[in-house]
């Protein structure tokens, strides 16, 4: 019997073209419409060459270190040199990020804050903060010596290179690993996803009801059991869930090539728990509510995409203020804990939030059956 129903229910669902679209179809489009709208966020949050200019009312060996200074075996600065005129006509039409005053000050005009400036600022503090080490240093040796004797050259000469050493500016372009809103965004597609389950759970829940369709009027009254036919129907939810989870991994990775990172088992074992979730839910809400089954449909869709809003699908910056203003949402919030179980990959070290978020899932998903169990052993019908 069970696994008659299990198939049963396998070639019902297959057959529903509107499960099919916002199982299957949804999330691809969806999916593609982000990386349309993403796709080129990253490539403007690496650090590219920075324009300036350089105005020298003083020979300074500032322009030199400028001249010098690369990330990655890529140039930092493009410099142009001129006078102040030309300088300040450049930066007005925003040609450059900034300009240098090279006099016994260096001095640095921008006409607004932005990363470029602040990298500017940090570069000639830097540069400023070690020519004047290096400057008492010397003092402080000829003070010392009094006579310049060959020694007390080699000793500056060390003492100079063990000081670049020490103070060497050092800046790395990591905007491109630690921070990709595509990814971001494609989290909460995968915790969309699953939630969705929940519309698989909730139709097949309704096909063993007798007050929501025919076939649940035939189950009632048969000797089959409830439990068997029940529990046959939610695998059956589940491994059309999983097929649409692996169709969306299987289009993202290699129709949108998007990396998932080292730890994508980490990764597909949340999304897995998270399905369990989406589908626990919808059989809890079609177990609870007294409604016709377009209502509860609705219910499923609206708490999916609330609950992923809160999470951050429409702006990162709402999970954070939902964190901050309403954190017990978040806590509760199943798509919260898929996506936090998702960052906590990406942006930490250990393990330990992400097992957190799964010991979460587990909890909604068994709190949602319990539920669904105990509404189901209650409902009685006086006629059928």
């Amino acid at each position: 019997m069970f696994l008659h129903n299990l198939k049963y229910s396998l070639k019902t669902l297959f057959k529903n073209k509107t499960l099919i679209f916002w199982t299957f179809a949804f999330p691809l489009i969806l999916g593609t419409l982000f990386q349309m709208a993403f796709q080129d966020i990253e490539k403007n949050e690496t650090l590219d060459t920075i324009s300036i200019a350089i105005v020298e009312e003083k020979e300074n060996n500032i322009k030199n270190i400028f001249e010098e200074l690369e990330i990655e075996d890529k140039k930092m600065f493009s410099i142009f040199y001129g006078n102040e005129e030309e300088a300040k006509e450049k930066l007005e039409q925003s040609e450059i990020s900034g300009y240098l005053i090279l006099s016994d000050t260096p001095k640095i005009i921008v006409k607004e804050n932005g990363i470029n400036q602040t990298i500017l600022k940090y570069v000639v503090g830097e540069i400023i903060e070690t020519e004047e080490i290096m400057n008492n240093m010397i003092t402080y040796e000829i003070s010392q010596n009094g006579v310049l004797t060959n020694e007390f050259y080699q000793t500056l000469y060390e003492n100079i290179k063990k000081i670049e050493l020490e103070n060497k500016i050092e800046i790395k372009d990591i905007s491109s690993r630690n921070l990709s809103y595509t990814l971001i965004e494609f989290y909460t597609l995968i915790a969309m996803t699953a939630l969705y389950g929940g519309i698989l759970g909730l139709y097949l829940i309704n096909q063993n009801l007798a007050n929501q369709s025919s076939n649940g009027k035939r189950i009632a009254v048969s000797p089959a059991s409830k439990r068997t036919i029940i529990i046959s129907s939610a695998l059956a939810g589940y491994i059309v869930q999983l097929i649409g989870i692996a169709l969306l991994f299987l289009y993202t990775i290699f129709a949108l090539h998007i990396n998932y990172g080292e730890h994508f088992f980490f990764i597909l074992l949340l999304t897995l728990i998270g399905c369990l979730a989406g589908l626990s839910m919808g059989i809890m809400i079609a177990s609870i509510f007294k409604i016709n089954e377009n209502t509860k449909t609705g219910i499923v869709i609206a708490f999916t995409m609330l609950s992923c809003f809160l999470s951050g699908m429409m702006g990162i910056t709402m999970k954070y203020i939902v964190d901050k203003n309403i954190p017990i949402l978040n806590i509760i919030n199943p798509a919260n804990m898929i996506t936090d179980g998702l960052y906590s990959l990406y942006y930490y070290e250990t393990l330990d939030r992400y097992y957190f978020n799964i010991i979460s899932l587990i909890i909604f998903s068994c709190f949602m059956l319990a539920l669904s169990m105990q509404s189901l052993r209650r409902q009685k019908y006086d006629s059928i």
